[in-house]
């Protein structure tokens, strides 16, 4: 029987990714357990809700004009305490670097609310409705030295309807973004996406028509 992959998941905010990948793990759903929530903002509701289901937690703040490196460092060092096998980013708000990409002890996984390589970056639902697109969506990624840049796993999509605004689509993505990242996460706890090298979906898996992705197209 293949162990649970051990996750360590990192949040800054509200913690909505968390809550739906631990919804996901409760209904079996998701072969995957969550081991630590890491946060450079200590208190914000992501570590509050990990706190109170028992969830090892570990916050390093990143003050104004400190060394972004030994953060970086210090980051990998926390993070690898807890022997992960994948590196969750749900809503962790600062950008990791080579330095942590390196040290850290696991491959990294992000959800991005776009379409990558569509809008990158910063207030991807809004640079959508500015460009007037007619679909938007989120993408699970690898996560690497160059922003939302990495190799892509999984996306799935959410039409633009005329009357958005950036605050409706966004939470119009994040509903389909709650079930994709549980979705890829449990693919590769499951060996069934491979990280190694490029990624690659092996045979078992059975996608949803809202899924794309570049092994199944």
């Amino acid at each position: 029987m293949t162990a649970p992959l051990r996750l360590v998941v990192m949040a800054s905010g509200r913690g909505s990714n968390l809550r739906s990948i631990l919804n996901a793990i409760g209904n079996n759903d998701c072969l995957a357990e969550i081991v630590a929530v890491i946060t450079d903002k200590p208190g914000c509701p992501a570590v509050e809700f990990a706190a109170e289901k028992g969830i090892a937690t570990d916050a390093l703040p990143l003050s104004r004009g400190a060394d972004r490196g030994a953060w970086n460092i210090e980051l990998a060092q926390k993070v690898q305490r807890f022997s992960p096998g994948l590196i969750v980013l749900a809503g962790f708000m600062k950008i990791v670097s080579r330095d942590f990409l390196r040290q850290c002890g696991a491959p990294v996984i992000n959800v991005h609310p776009s379409l990558l390589p569509a809008f990158r970056g910063k207030d991807a639902p809004a640079q959508a409705i500015k460009a007037r697109v007619t679909l938007a969506g989120c993408t699970v990624h690898l996560v690497n030295e160059e922003v939302d840049a990495g190799a892509i796993l999984a996306q799935a999509a959410v039409p633009v309807l005329p009357t958005d605004s950036a605050a409706e689509l966004h939470q119009r993505i994040q509903v389909v973004e709650h079930q994709l990242f549980p979705q890829v996460i449990d693919w590769i706890g499951r060996g069934r996406l491979s990280l190694t090298g490029e990624p690659r979906l092996t045979g078992g898996v059975d996608a949803d028509a809202h899924l794309i992705s570049p092994r199944l197209l």
